[in-house]
């Protein structure tokens, strides 16, 4: 960005616990690539904090899979605003933590509905059958005895 002194801060959420336990890198958010993301978006030319912070997000969410709830912050320090104001910000905020409509467990869910497609194949019927029962957001195991064929990484 340019035009102005702007601060970016990233606030993200996971479950760690496996992390904690077993001081495992992969199994936690690394914060490194977090800064990396941020801060090549906010050199990126752009009109809008806004347009900035969303990038941010939209981008730390395609590469941390774990994050659960995330919080991405941009602050332009003194803007020209005809009067003495210290900063002016936009903060974008989602939440990746939804309820299975059938067993209703959490699961995280990072695009809306991807438990139909993210663990394995459903016939079209059966999927419009299931959504119209349990709506959008069904998590794997209750997916499973339906899947076609389950997805192998």
């Amino acid at each position: 960005m340019s035009g102005g002194y702007y601060v970016g801060d990233v606030f993200a959420s996971a479950n760690v616990q496996v992390a904690a336990d077993q001081d495992e890198l992969l199994a936690t958010v690394n914060y490194e690539t977090i800064y990396r993301i941020a801060k090549s978006e906010m050199q990126k030319k752009s009109h809008l904090i806004e347009n900035v912070a969303q990038r941010i997000l939209d981008q730390i969410v395609t590469v941390c899979q774990t994050i659960q709830n995330i919080r991405v912050r941009v602050t332009k320090e003194h803007p020209p605003v005809g009067g003495a104001v210290a900063q002016a910000y936009v903060e974008l905020e989602t939440n990746f933590v939804v309820t299975c409509g059938k067993c209703k467990r959490p699961f995280l869910s990072h695009e809306r509905g991807d438990g139909w497609t993210k663990h394995g194949n459903v016939y079209p019927k059966t999927r419009a059958h299931l959504e119209a029962q349990y709506g959008p957001n069904i998590c794997k195991n209750c997916l499973s005895p339906h899947f076609v064929r389950e997805r192998v990484d």
